[in-house]
């Protein structure tokens, strides 16, 4: 069964949101020139979950065409798009057999976003948002401890599964950024809290990045794009605490298109 999610049907839409979004990034051509089709993988942070627009026939998966694969599709109307990453997605839901089945020969390109959840961040907002300074000092520590020890295996396995079948596919693993600047932020988390949380992406990034490179993938490192950008910035590209719960702490339309969008075009 292969998914069709964001070209043909949507590809006029997904074009003009690229042009609105106003990304000033040189064209790719050379670097996509032998690419046929674009298999996109991941969780909520590929998905597009936090830009507010949703395919409604996307089985909950909370995919947007302003989401980052979706963007990179719609610059490149040649290249077939199959986009299957879904909001809750685990590193055990990228490795199995139906998510890993539009991968084939003709894959010239794999994009991943993975490992969040299997650390269990939802949880770990949920505690720093709800509980005091030392509760989330507690959980975040709990969570840099899993990612230290139990994802890299996590990784390992999910990275060999695609890599086995995008055999003539370049693979590129983006990581998280930090979520929240630490300046004064009125209203919002203390800065203890977001120090905490900002510290626990940069592990996570960290333990992402290695493992990619161990297994010759593409590693790209978003935080830097992010920096200035995080919750409490003026220019916020995450979402703060919002309504509906599901978008808080997502990267918003700016994140995807400002970006994750920029720093995929730019890999090599």
């Amino acid at each position: 069964m292969r998914s069709e999610v964001g070209v043909r049907g949507i590809r006029v839409l997904l074009s003009a949101v690229v042009l609105a979004a106003g990304v000033a990034v040189a064209p790719q051509a050379a670097a996509t020139s032998t690419i046929g089709e674009y298999v996109a993988l991941g969780d909520s942070y590929a998905s597009g979950l936090g830009t507010g627009h949703y395919d409604p026939a996307g089985d909950g998966c909370r995919r947007g065409p302003q989401a980052y694969p979706a963007l990179w599709a719609a610059r490149h109307p040649g290249v077939e798009f199959r986009f299957l990453a879904c909001s809750g997605a685990t590193t055990a839901t990228v490795a199995t057999r139906r998510m890993l089945a539009d991968i084939g020969p003709e894959t010239g390109l794999v994009t991943l976003t993975v490992g969040g959840n299997d650390a269990g961040f939802v949880d770990v907002l949920t505690t720093c948002v709800l509980y005091g300074d030392r509760d989330c000092a507690r959980r975040t520590s709990r969570a840099e401890e899993f990612v230290r020890t139990e994802l890299p295996g996590r990784l390992d396995r999910v990275y060999a599964a695609i890599a086995g079948r995008a055999q003539a596919a370049r693979i590129v693993v983006l990581g998280y950024p930090r979520l929240f600047e630490t300046g004064p932020c009125p209203g919002g988390l203390s800065r203890a809290k977001r120090v905490a949380l900002n510290q626990a992406a940069d592990v996570l990034a960290g333990i992402i990045e290695e493992r990619a490179s161990a297994a010759g993938l593409t590693y790209v490192d978003v935080r830097d794009r992010f920096a200035g950008h995080g919750v409490c910035a003026s220019d916020s590209w995450i979402n703060p605490l919002t309504s509906p719960l599901t978008e808080s702490y997502h990267p918003n339309r700016s994140g995807h298109a400002r970006g994750y969008l920029p720093a995929l075009l730019a890999s090599r």
